[in-house]
């Protein structure tokens, strides 16, 4: 399991070395949306296989967050946490919490059904390179 987290920490630095390399400003305007659109994505990849057993793996996830936010400028003197709570980011831990309790949520509203029955209704169009299927809603 450490070399999925290695190649996520890997891919995640590079990305997050590459914009700092090639973005001249350090505002919060410009190094949020390229973390949250591009980095950012590497890290939650894993968040979903942590287990405490994973500690030194958790660690190298969440080094590349603390990398990302002491980029931004007027921030670097202030603690992980206070960063975070600045940019209104939350923890790793705390994003894996969300993404359980959302999908605890989801299977006790039986989004979750036997084999997929009723995910998709066919549907009639006009286009000549449709399916026809789609997503149907599970409300």
């Amino acid at each position: 399991m450490s070399q999925q987290y290695a190649l996520a920490a890997h891919k995640a630095n590079h990305t997050l070395g590459c914009n700092n390399g090639s973005v001249a400003s350090r505002s919060r305007e410009v190094i949020l949306p390229l973390y949250s659109a591009l980095v950012r994505r590497h890290p939650e990849y894993c968040i979903q296989l942590w287990g405490s057993q994973h500690k030194k793996d958790m660690d190298l996830l969440k080094q590349v967050q603390r990398r990302a936010t002491k980029m931004i400028r007027g921030l670097e003197h202030l603690s992980y946490k206070d960063r975070l709570r600045e940019l209104g980011l939350f923890s790793l831990e705390k994003r894996r919490l969300r993404g359980d309790l959302i999908a605890a949520f989801q299977y006790l509203k039986r989004a979750y059904r036997r084999d997929g029955e009723g995910l998709f209704i066919r549907e009639c169009s006009n286009r000549k390179r449709d399916k026809g299927l789609k997503l149907r809603d599970l409300d």
